[in-house]
């Protein structure tokens, strides 16, 4: 069991590092294409996209960096291993997001009152829609990722990319509409982008706190790790069940009532078994089990 559960969390490793470094590429890459569309037409739609894809790939890298660090093993002086990092990397997350939305909002305001002619509106469509593809490939995997992991900071990634969807949209929409002589459009929907954005960031920072304050796991996985133990013949009863996640962690702490006068061995060998039986259904379990002694029909 301890094999495989080491396997699972090689594997796991491996998708978070090459998603990580992935994040890092593909962002280096839409900042580049986002700067050029700019520099093509002065567009305030774009130029917020640009700030936005320069803080990803700040923040992304960020989120590399921490996703290396949360998967060392547990060491002297952190005995439960170092998987909070994910969620710290989370909150880093969601101040980038909601820094990038402000400096949006605030450049979307002050063109409305003087809104610009812009240029070159079909090259720009042409990239932007070239971004777009190449985000939307990046989200599908991070999306895939999370499934299999549950990663918060690769989560938090994928909430942020797929913020960009929307943002690339609106920066087509912008230009298509300045190319039939509406500028005001640009920093209008530059401001509802902006508004989306830090709508995203409330969200990544709301989620990465909870789980730094050891929310516990969700009543569902609590109610079948209860049936678990419950299905062990020796097993009298169960409480006290306590869960939290750290990063590809879970946390899981319990007490089994055991007849008062199981012998010592006996009773460390259903612990075992009721251990092992926890870890083979929940991917990443470190299961602590304390025995209580009671009577027979009393529990």
């Amino acid at each position: 069991m301890a094999d495989h559960r080491k396997n699972l969390t090689e594997e796991n490793g491996r998708l978070l590092r090459n998603i990580a470094a992935a994040s890092v590429g593909v962002a280096l890459l839409l900042v580049s294409v986002k700067l050029a569309v700019w520099l093509l037409t002065d567009s305030l739609s774009i130029l917020a996209s640009l700030v936005d894809s320069m803080l990803d790939a700040a923040s992304s890298f960020l989120n590399m960096l921490a996703i290396r660090y949360s998967l060392k093993s547990a060491d002297d002086d952190h005995r439960f291993g170092h998987g909070k990092a994910e969620y710290l990397a989370g909150l880093g997350q969601a101040l980038f997001i909601a820094c990038s939305a402000l400096f949006i909002g605030f450049q979307a305001f002050e063109r409305l009152s003087a809104p610009r002619v812009l240029q070159n509106t079909g090259a720009g469509i042409a990239i932007m829609i070239f971004a777009i593809a190449v985000t939307g490939c990046l989200v599908y995997f991070q999306n895939r990722v999370v499934k299999k992991t549950g990663c918060m900071a690769v989560k938090a990634d994928s909430v942020h990319y797929s913020a960009d969807l929307f943002t690339n949209t609106g920066s087509i929409g912008a230009l298509v509409l300045a190319g039939f002589g509406w500028p005001e459009a640009d920093p209008f929907i530059a401001m509802v982008i902006a508004a989306v954005v830090l709508y995203n960031a409330w969200q990544v920072g709301h989620e990465s706190s909870q789980l730094l304050m050891d929310r516990g796991l969700p009543p569902e996985t609590e109610k079948e790790i209860e049936r678990i133990a419950l299905s062990h013949t020796t097993v009298l009863g169960v409480h006290d069940i306590r869960t939290r996640l750290s990063g590809q962690a879970r946390l899981i702490q319990l007490h089994l009532e055991l007849e008062e006068n199981l012998p010592l061995g006996e009773a460390h060998r259903v612990a075992k078994e009721v251990e092992a039986a926890i870890e083979a259904v929940i991917p990443g379990a470190d299961v602590i089990i304390h025995q209580d002694p009671v009577k027979n029909g009393a529990s």
